[in-house]
């Protein structure tokens, strides 16, 4: 018995070593590495559950004469996107300084609603196509139509500023190639596939991890850009390939390493097709998603698939808004929003200022 409490200690220190020390069992659900981001876990006085939905608040501000805005990104506790979520799905909750807890706030009386949110939100895709020799050759037309698919699967039927898409492509060359630079039109993209050739490329060779690495920083310029203009970005990496890295120009470890450091707002997909791919390399280049189609006759169900998953991504990010019922001079007020979604439920708390506020709020 006294052996055992010696290294009982020692044990100890081993199970929390290994506990913390294992940063593949991490998930980080927001660019401010909070599953909450700004936001905390609400006050105990409201009674709520565990969240099995996670409100990860991005942006907040209000609006006089008595507006409240909150930009927010739900996923499961697994970091699966929740999209297509309603007003009438949260509750608002709000405690004044003269509250020992919250109270309900009617979401018909306080014109509750989700809002286009372009003005502080952009998502941009990059679609980047391996345009290798073994490609042209054997499944270019089946990769022509799946990508259309798409490009009209991804983006919005109507056009805005705050979702766009870029296509690249890359062969053996040392260079990431521009097929079509960001745009919102559908039109504009699929008109760039279409024009595809066979002879676009010079070098029959395979840089993959170069076109890894280089739409990496493309994507991680996009979303400096974003914040420069105070602006809250996405984005979405899609690469596909058809075999491996035969350029040999970078290193596998180095393309890794970019997809693992990137910005935590970038979700990577990856698509692979044929028996020559990697596996295993394809899936840690697509952290967030990867597919594989064993033949091209499957190619456009395995873009589909893909495109169904960096959409969900794309409407998970939401603007809620509603008129609160504090005035001027009530001071700072504590905010709980709540969101239940069938059986699961999910909420987060904030703050906010009612200086200035009066009535008349829209």
């Amino acid at each position: 018995m006294k052996s055992f409490l010696k290294i009982l200690p020692i044990l100890s220190l081993f199970i929390l070593f290994v506990s913390c020390g294992n940063a593949d069992d991490d998930v980080n659900f927001d660019l401010n590495q909070r599953e909450l981001g700004k936001g905390e876990e609400p006050d105990d006085c409201l009674g709520f559950e565990d969240n099995e939905l996670l409100l990860s608040i991005q942006e907040q501000f209000t609006t006089l004469p008595g507006k409240v805005s909150i930009l927010f990104k739900v996923s499961d506790t697994q970091g699966n996107p929740i999209s297509g979520l309603t007003a009438d799905q949260f509750t608002i909750y709000e405690q004044g300084r003269n509250d020992e807890c919250f109270n309900t706030i009617s979401l018909s009386e306080s014109l509750a609603r989700i809002s286009p949110n372009s003005q502080i939100f952009n998502n941009n895709t990059l679609l980047v196509l391996d345009l290798s020799n073994s490609v042209l050759e054997g499944s270019l037309e089946e990769l022509k139509a799946a990508s259309t698919s798409f490009v009209e699967n991804v983006m919005p039927t109507s056009e805005t500023e705050s979702f766009k898409m870029a296509i690249y492509w890359f062969d053996g060359e040392n260079e990431l190639h521009l097929l079509n630079e960001l745009t919102s039109s559908r039109t504009e993209l699929t008109t760039a596939i279409d024009g595809i050739t066979s002879d676009i490329s010079n070098d029959p060779s395979t840089d993959l991890y170069g076109a890894v690495i280089k739409s990496t920083d493309i994507a991680e310029g996009l979303i400096r850009d974003n914040s420069q203009n105070s602006v809250i970005g996405a984005a979405s990496v899609v690469i596909f390939t058809d075999g491996t890295d035969q350029a040999s120009r970078f290193t596998e470890e180095n393309a890794l390493r970019a997809v693992d450091n990137a910005n935590n707002n970038i979700s990577f997909f990856s698509i692979g097709l044929g028996a020559e791919i990697d596996v295993d390399v394809l899936t840690e280049i697509g952290k967030t998603a990867s597919v594989f189609a064993n033949n091209k006759e499957e190619l456009e169900a395995t873009f589909n698939e893909i495109s169904q998953r960096v959409s969900e991504q794309a409407n998970s990010f939401y603007l809620f808004e509603y008129c609160t019922p504090k005035r001027d001079g009530s001071g700072e007020s504590n905010l709980v929003i709540q969101l239940t979604d069938g059986s699961l439920q999910g909420a987060v708390q904030t703050k906010f200022n009612a200086a200035g506020f009066t009535g008349g709020c829209e």
